[in-house]
């Protein structure tokens, strides 16, 4: 005779997390460009950005420090100075110049650039020798070809200003370095304590920048406006703490070909909500660049995670 199990109660728990923690990653990720774009109308970027990332990581560091009891979480001066160059490239290359292009780039322009991250990444691999198959590179050429669509003279929506999208690409390729770093340098074992580390290192170094780029004499809370100050709380609250955390669970509960997906449903959404929020333009241009890189991302991804999977 066959035994059939019943569901438990706790696998069904487990599926109902497992969705609100990957639609908490689709969602909230994909609207912190918006809340980046609000963000950025009134506040300095860099300065912004780096106070949103600091806060963010020192109310983690708190919040961890009282679960487990003790003031002072184990990292090694090692550890740091990776955590330190690991943020620095991810949160300052990659968010920080987000937030400086993002005062003359619609966020949905922004999230698409940016969303080149994973076709970045296999450059940086293939640069280190690693053996990378045809039919990826031939998506990674493709994907490149809708940055450029993007990029070179045309139909852009809003006036983007070129600097603003080239700075858009290198943001993109420095957060690529700073993934392809983290596999490379030394990092303390703890994915939360990593992360803490190097949002409050990088969230330093990018206040610091900042001032050196002379964002201090605009920097007037007076002239801040309640909806820049929301956005600001929103990113630090929502998008730092609460989807980083979905992010970790998923990384730890889900398989990675699933959690993956993010990397291209994300500017789908940050697309949907610039034109709904902000009433960004939807050009043809915009509208063909963001089926050819959605596409192109999806299917390197898909690649990539066949091949782990072998």
């Amino acid at each position: 005779m066959r035994v059939v199990a019943l569901p438990r109660p706790a696998a069904h728990a487990r599926s109902g997390l497992f969705w609100l923690a990957l639609w908490t990653v689709y969602l909230v990720w994909g609207s912190t460009y918006l809340a980046i774009r609000i963000m950025v109308e009134t506040m300095p970027p860099l300065l912004g950005a780096g106070a949103r990332f600091f806060l963010a990581g020192a109310i983690f560091y708190v919040l961890l420090a009282l679960r487990r009891r003790r003031v002072l979480l184990p990292i090694s001066g090692g550890e740091l100075l990776g955590a330190a160059v690991v943020g620095t490239l991810l949160l300052l290359g990659g968010n920080g110049l987000v937030s400086v292009a993002e005062q003359d780039v619609p966020s949905g322009l922004a999230a698409l650039i940016f969303a080149s991250i994973p076709l970045w990444v296999i450059l940086l691999r293939l640069a280190a020798r690693e053996r990378i198959g045809g039919a990826t590179l031939g998506g990674v050429a493709v994907g490149f070809c809708g940055v450029a669509i993007l990029v070179l003279p045309g139909d852009r929506p809003g006036s983007a200003p070129l600097w603003g999208l080239l700075l858009l690409v290198i943001a993109a390729s420095l957060w690529a370095s700073g993934s392809f770093a983290s596999t490379r340098v030394r990092l303390p074992a703890d994915p939360f304590v990593s992360t803490a580390a190097q949002m409050i290192t990088a969230g330093a170094i990018m206040l610091a920048s900042g001032l050196a780029a002379g964002e201090g004499s605009r920097f007037h809370v007076s002239s801040f406006s309640s909806r820049s100050l929301l956005a600001l709380a929103y990113l630090i609250f929502i998008g730092s703490l609460l989807a980083f955390t979905a992010y970790v669970w998923l990384l730890q509960n889900a398989p990675l070909s699933t959690v993956a997906t993010y990397a291209y449903v994300n500017p789908l959404v940050a697309v949907v909500l610039g034109w709904a929020i902000l009433s960004e333009e939807l050009t043809l241009t915009v509208l063909l660049a963001t089926v050819v890189i959605v596409a192109a991302v999806a299917f390197v991804v898909w690649r990539e995670s066949r091949e782990r999977g072998r």
